[in-house]
C-alpha cells in the first residue's frame, strides 16, 4: 500500500458488472454519508475528502468515499458515454451493492451534479443534500468562459508536457485563493492517479442543465459556495438558493472552488450541524 499514490480500500461490484474502488469509515450501523468528488484530471475520493470524513466518522457516520467510474482506482470502461445518468445509474448500484437504501449524499462540482441527478432519479433513496459548487446548473458556453475552465485547457491541451509543478501552480490559479491548501503531496497524489485516467471520461463528459427541475427536490439541503470561485458561474448560487425550496445557502468568502479543502474546519462544522439538525 505505501508505493500507492492513494491508499487503496476495498470494491464493490454493481449489477452492470463494473468494479468500483471505495474506502468506509465509521460504524458500519451508522447512518450512510456517501461523497462524491469533482472531475478533472486525477481525481479521486480520497484526496478530495481525506479533511472531511474521518471527521464525520468520528461523529457516528458511516462514511462511504468511492472513486466514481472513469476515476482513481474505479473501472474504465472504454465502450461508454459519460454522461451524467451514467454516473447516477452507476451510483444507484453501487449503494444497491452495499444494501444502503437511504443516503445523505456530499458532493462537489461534478460529484455535486451527480448528487443532483440522483436527488431526481431516485428521491426515495436520499436522505439529505450537501453541495459544493456543482455542475449541473448551466449551459456549457459558461462554464466554458470561467477563468478556471481556461486554464485547464490551457494546461492539458499544451504541447508541452504536464508536470507535478505546472499541474500545481494550475490548482493554485483555478481552486484556492489560499495557496498553501495545495501541498506537494496533494499535487503528487493527482499526478500519479492521473495516469490511471482514460482519454475517453473527459472527451465524452456531459451533463445537463438541470436548473428548470430543482423545484423537484424536496430533500434537505445544504450548500457551501466559495465567493471566489473561478470554475462555476455565479449564476448558480441563485439558481439553487431559489431553486431547493427546502435548501440553505452558505457562502464562504476567501474560498475557491475546493471549500472542503480551503475551508476545512467550517466545512465540517457546517455540515455536522446540518446532518444532525438540518
Amino acid at each position: 500500500m505505501s508505493n500507492k499514490p492513494i491508499p487503496e480500500g476495498q470494491y464493490l461490484s454493481t449489477a452492470d458488472g463494473l468494479r468500483i474502488h471505495y474506502l468506509e469509515a465509521g460504524p458500519a450501523d451508522g447512518e450512510a454519508v456517501l461523497f462524491l468528488h469533482g472531475s478533472g484530471n486525477g481525481a479521486s475520493g480520497y484526496s478530495n475528502f481525506k479533511g472531511n470524513y474521518p471527521v464525520l466518522a468520528d461523529a457516528g457516520y458511516r462514511c462511504i468515499v468511492p472513486d466514481m467510474v472513469g476515476f482513481g482506482y474505479s473501472d474504465k470502461p472504454e465502450d461508454v458515454e459519460y454522461h451524467l445518468d451514467y454516473f447516477v445509474e452507476t451510483l444507484k448500484q453501487s449503494l444497491d451493492a452495499l444494501s444502503i437504501s437511504k443516503v445523505t449524499l456530499v458532493g462537489n462540482s461534478l460529484g455535486g451534479a451527480v448528487a443532483l441527478g440522483f436527488a431526481l432519479a431516485h428521491p426515495d433513496r436520499l436522505e439529505r443534500l450537501v453541495l459544493m459548487a456543482p455542475g449541473g446548473l448551466n449551459e456549457l458556453p459558461d462554464y466554458l468562459e470561467m477563468p478556471g475552465m481556461a486554464d485547464m485547457f490551457a494546461l492539458f491541451q499544451s504541447e508541452e508536457p504536464v508536470t507535478e509543478e505546472r499541474m500545481k501552480q494550475f490548482f493554485i490559479k483555478a481552486f484556492v485563493v489560499d495557496a498553501s491548501c495545495v501541498d506537494d503531496e496533494l499535487v503528487h497524489e493527482r499526478f500519479e492517479m492521473m495516469k490511471l485516467q482514460n482519454a475517453r471520461l473527459m472527451q465524452t463528459l456531459k451533463v445537463p442543465n438541470m436548473t428548470e427541475r430543482l423545484g423537484e427536490i424536496k430533500t434537505p439541503a445544504l450548500t457551501l459556495w466559495g465567493l471566489n470561485e473561478n470554475m462555476m458561474p455565479d449564476s448558480g448560487i441563485m439558481r439553487l438558493a431559489k431553486g431547493l425550496p427546502n435548501g440553505r445557502m452558505v457562502l464562504v468568502p476567501n474560498c475557491g472552488h475546493w471549500v472542503m479543502i480551503e475551508h476545512r474546519e467550517l466545512f465540517n462544522r457546517t455540515v455536522l450541524d446540518f446532518l444532525r439538525h438540518g
